[in-house]
């Protein structure tokens, strides 16, 4: 990993079997997304990033990224950081429900271990205030040293990054109401500072004692009067913003899709770390020849010589939910699997959604049969299922973590069963094992009749003839799955938001047989052809 980039790249670029030629499509993302950041005292910013397990920091003058806490590491999912005067850093690990400090001498341990929905945390003369973003959640003044919490509101709806103002009382996003509250640090009734916002996910407070606010729906960034409520807009980014943090009077905010920007006069942005893809995950080529991509919490459209556009993201309305596996199912619309269980049609212009299936555990790729029914993979019960016509059937039970699955030009259903590093087809008698000797096989893709199979444990692209059984490797070292040594965190579900969040590394194709293949371990999409 270099210095520099702050984001696992590989230890070598990808390289192609003869008479193929690769191209990355988006540039490697530089973190795992972004979310709460924090300046430290040596100047540098602190980034908690949730869906890499990791924890970097930034220099805002030379750009240069530093991993503090990385993927594997002790942390799991942090999502807000702070400091206290000693140099420990506090941090809050999501999808774990606890607080967890790593103190000044490097050593890690657990402060707190039962909240569930941990995430905004800040510290004030030496005390130590955490909080539950979800409904109903609680603030607390947590024991440094292990001693029951104190706990200073109850019933919150899903509060966010919080913050002590000048006046001594604690300052809170409310995202489930869409105001922010203060209240006395010893507790006692809130009061309502600000509503009518557009959905507050972050407090901090500038040099003059103004609060300045993220807005994660509208993509604002605010500067309120904590006396009267009154805002002004000091710039507009995009919707999903997370947080914010200054250096001196220099304002900088991130995003939950990975980028961070310097706010200057006027609304004018400066990028720190340019915006990219957390994962991404599923991709499928529409009727426009567009490519579809799911990236978990956002989705996007990538036109061929352009950038992703985001379509919808987790405060889009319509938005069906944390996205992985998808496919096309006709001008406009498409098919997702999501975090939280269910299948669903989607058309992102006119930001509908409808559910065909639900109440699933892990669900993976998906296919689509000649008759329209939809094929789909749940990981969790190691089972493929079929939906159609709102009624869901069983093909397949007893699969060790399945996660793609594709469809021959026969309507044979090939499935890739992770767990045991293979690829089966299933038969009117159960199923027949195609292609073994596989690492971890997650996205497939039918070609004619050649099956492609992006192994993300050997890092390749292998292409299966389906006819004659030969195997052919066309592309390794592949940005997927973990680095090389590195076990990843199970990134457990994060209710009402979504179920586990686990990757996969699709692959699809275009009508000129261009094979696209999702990069998540450095959030590219690549591109493969014939060279010609």
């Amino acid at each position: 990993m270099s210095s520099d980039s702050g984001r696992y790249i590989g230890s070598h670029s990808p390289v192609v079997a003869e008479g193929w030629q690769l191209k990355r499509l988006t540039q490697p993302s530089r973190l795992f997304g972004a979310n709460g950041i924090r300046t430290g005292a040596d100047g540098r910013i602190y980034v908690a990033q949730v869906s890499g397990s990791q924890i970097s920091a930034i220099d805002t003058n030379s750009g240069v990224i530093e991993t503090i806490s990385p993927m594997g590491g002790a942390f799991v999912a942090p999502d807000d950081l702070a400091f206290d005067d000693q140099g420990n850093l506090f941090v809050t690990e999501f999808t774990e429900g606890r607080v967890s400090v790593r103190e000044a001498n490097g050593n890690a341990r657990v402060v707190y271990g039962d909240m569930p929905g941990a995430n905004p945390i800040t510290v004030y003369n030496g005390r130590l205030f955490a909080g539950e973003c979800r409904p109903g959640g609680r603030i607390m003044e947590l024991d440094l040293y292990g001693g029951e919490p104190r706990v200073i509101l109850d019933n919150v709806p899903m509060p966010n990054a919080m913050e002590v103002g000048p006046d001594g009382k604690l300052y809170i996003p409310i995202m489930g109401m869409n105001e922010i509250w203060r209240v006395s640090l010893e507790g006692g009734a809130h009061e309502v500072v600000a509503t009518d916002l557009g959905v507050p996910d972050s407090v901090k407070f500038d040099s003059q004692g103004f609060i300045v606010s993220t807005q994660v729906a509208s993509g604002q960034v605010l500067r309120i009067n904590p006396n009267t409520g009154e805002k002004t807009v000091l710039a507009t980014i995009a919707p999903g913003l997370d947080n914010c943090t200054f250096i001196g009077d220099r304002l900088f905010v991130s995003s939950i899709s990975g980028q961070i920007n310097e706010v200057l006069a006027g609304g004018e942005l400066r990028s720190l770390v340019h915006d990219g893809l957390q994962w991404p995950m599923g991709l499928a080529v529409g009727d426009d020849g567009q490519l579809f991509i799911a990236d978990g919490g956002y989705t996007y459209l990538l036109t061929p010589g352009g950038t992703p556009q985001c379509i919808g993201m987790l405060f889009t309305p319509g938005f069906p939910g944390f996205s992985r596996g998808v496919i096309a199912d006709g001008p406009g619309q498409f098919i997702v699997t999501t975090g939280n269980g269910q299948v669903a049609s989607w058309r992102p212009a006119e930001q509908v959604s409808e559910v065909l299936a639900e109440g699933f555990d892990r669900l993976y790729g998906l296919a689509k049969t000649s008759g329209g029914a939809v094929i789909f993979v749940e990981g969790g019960a190691g089972r493929v299922l079929l939906v159609d016509g709102g009624k869901v059937e069983e093909l397949a039970t007893g699969l060790n973590h399945p996660m793609g699955v594709a469809l021959t030009s026969d309507g044979t259903c090939l499935v890739s069963e992770e767990g045991e590093g293979r690829v089966v087809k299933l038969t009117s008698g159960g199923m027949e094992t195609l292609v073994d000797d596989l690492q971890k096989p997650q996205g497939l893709w039918v070609e004619g009749e050649t099956l492609y199979i992006v192994d993300v444990g050997s890092k390749e692209l292998v292409a299966f003839d389906l006819g004659t059984h030969a195997r052919t490797v066309i592309a390794a070292d592949l940005p997927v799955g973990a680095p090389e040594g590195v076990v990843p965190k199970f990134l457990k579900a994060l209710p009402p938001l979504t179920g586990p969040m686990v990757p996969f590394a699709g692959v699809t194709a275009g009508a000129d047989g261009t094979l696209y293949v999702a990069g998540d371990a450095d959030g590219t999409v690549l591109a493969l052809k014939p060279a010609r």
